[in-house]
């Protein structure tokens, strides 16, 4: 079936449109109350197994918003689980992992595992989701980076450093390198699972790729990246986003993905520059700044899409979405962009 409104896979394949597609990173959750009426009733890993419960927080951001794409609600930490890593979801902490990795000994323990088995109820997910949405748009699968999923592995939890994930690789390269592959060779199975299952498009979320220097990123972070985009780019689109990482635009500019996400540390002129102006660029609203008043949020919206062009770009933000966000100013952000034009 066709979907009707294809501007977002028409921005992938850098085609002319009459206004840049826009969605938001983390649009289905936290800032939103009917969300809310479900995070009362059950806990954060029952909402991403349960497929009605997926599916439907997948669709709510749209029926209020009428977003251009759909991502699917899940978690980047069910790969590790999947891979018999324990992970538990904290309330007011977050991730946390009771058994970090920090041991070869413990890299050869971990599984890379069958996908149906491990991961089913994802798929079933998308399946649910594409019927609510009846191919009125375009429907995202997601997975993180294997060295953001490493940082978790190894730091246990979240981190501003990950100092133990780093010394790790450090003095353990060939475990790291051992654990990165097989993280890397799950994500791949998963992400061709979830194009079966009917995803449009998927990104690559490497949350934590600037936490290394430039060479370090090539050696422990885009290595593996790039095994992912070769893997998938000719079953559907990809879409890389490092948060920090402009310093590797040029490589991932021609790495052969679709799309790159870009943060609000970099100007939409020097990511068009540094990526080698020619591929379709994501971003860069500085999620922060939904706390402006909407007028205010409509006029910045409007300056960005000028800066980046309208073509070859998809209106996002630098980062996800934050759970305190007045609604009005989320739907300021999302009209502004389909209330463009040149």
């Amino acid at each position: 079936m066709a979907i009707k409104n294809d501007l977002f896979l028409k921005a992938l394949q850098g085609k002319t449109v009459d206004r840049p597609p826009v969605w938001m990173m983390r649009q289905a959750g936290r800032y939103l109350p009917e969300f809310m009426e479900i995070r009362k009733k059950y806990d954060f890993f029952t909402r991403c197994r349960t497929p009605e419960l997926a599916s439907e927080i997948t669709v709510q951001p749209i029926r209020r918003f009428g977003m251009d794409a759909a991502i699917l609600f899940s978690d980047i930490l069910v790969i590790p689980q999947a891979m018999n890593i324990e992970v538990q979801m904290k309330p007011d902490f977050g991730p946390y992992l009771p058994h970090p990795i920090r041991s070869k000994k413990e890299v050869n323990a971990v599984i890379v595992p069958d996908i149906e088995d491990t991961l089913g109820y994802v798929m079933e997910a998308i399946k649910m989701t594409k019927e609510k949405l009846k191919d009125e748009i375009p429907l995202i699968g997601f997975a993180g980076s294997p060295w953001t999923i490493l940082c978790y592995c190894v730091q246990g939890q979240g981190s501003k450093s990950f100092d133990k994930a780093k010394e790790f690789c450090f003095t353990q390269p060939e475990a790291a390198h051992t654990l990165l592959q097989k993280i890397t060779d799950t994500t791949i199975a998963y992400l061709k699972a979830k194009v079966q299952a009917g995803v449009n498009a998927v990104q690559v979320f490497d949350s934590w790729g600037g936490m290394l220097s430039p060479e370090d990123y090539e050696t422990y972070s885009w290595r593996y990246i790039q095994q992912i985009i070769d893997a998938l780019k000719n079953e559907a689109p990809v879409i890389v986003f490092g948060k920090g990482c402009w310093f590797a635009l040029r490589t991932m500019g021609a790495s052969g993905a679709a799309a790159l996400g870009v943060d609000w540390t970099c100007s939409p002129q020097n990511a068009r520059y540094l990526s080698g102006g020619t591929i379709t660029l994501q971003g860069n609203f500085d999620p922060a700044r939904l706390f402006s008043p909407p007028a205010e949020i409509k006029k910045r919206v409007t300056q960005m899409i000028n800066e980046f062009g309208k073509d070859k770009y998809i209106v996002n933000l630098g980062h996800g979405i934050l759970p305190n966000v007045p609604l009005e100013n989320a739907r300021a952000f999302i009209d502004a962009v389909k209330e463009y034009s040149e």
